[in-house]
């Protein structure tokens, strides 16, 4: 069993800012698989699904972002997740608007959301797929993740977010190496 998490905040007000990235992969993955987030457990909203032959739980974690490694833990225990399994979708501040990465283990760069995820899984081990989103250092960092994106820069986002639901389905076809050796 794979586990796709996508870090986001909660709620309307924050549905489309810079932060919630990781929502928006989920969505437009959800989207394209043609099935709904609609389950609720351990803090989380998320669905169960196949993708050839393996089963897959999509995940929006339903506390903020610095709080997501609490649900992302809860989910593992419960459904007996191995953590080589998981693949996590974050936003990235160090990286321009519309670039992507995919790591297999490092540090959080700062992200208290990847830092919560590494206290909780008492590592730093796991799949990440991060997204750029540029950083404004004229702005406190709080108010600019937590903001929404310009008209120019969200149709950028619009079809990174699109790539990375594609890259998404490709973690569960291929190794992980190949996956990154594929996108990076």
């Amino acid at each position: 069993m794979k586990l796709i998490v996508g870090l986001g905040n909660p709620g309307k007000e924050y549905q489309h800012t810079r932060h919630n990235v990781g929502f928006m992969v989920i969505d437009a993955l959800a989207n394209k698989l043609g099935v709904k987030l609609d389950k609720r457990k351990k803090g989380g909203l998320y669905c169960q699904t196949i993708i050839d032959e393996e089963k897959v739980i999509l995940l929006k974690p339903q506390r903020f972002v610095n709080l997501s490694g609490e649900v992302i833990l809860e989910i593992i225990k419960y459904f007996k997740i191995d953590t080589n399994d998981v693949l996590i979708v974050s936003d990235d501040l160090d990286m321009l608007v519309g670039t992507l990465k995919l790591k297999a283990k490092g540090g959080s760069g700062g992200h208290k959301g990847l830092d919560n995820i590494e206290l909780c899984l008492k590592t730093n081990e796991y799949k990440r797929l991060k997204i750029g989103i540029s950083n404004n250092r004229e702005v406190d960092t709080k108010d600019y993740v937590l903001g929404n994106f310009s008209k120019e820069e969200q149709e950028i986002i619009n079809k990174i977010i699109e790539r990375c639901a594609d890259i998404t389905i490709d973690f569960i076809r291929l190794d992980f190496i190949k996956l990154m050796n594929k996108y990076n």
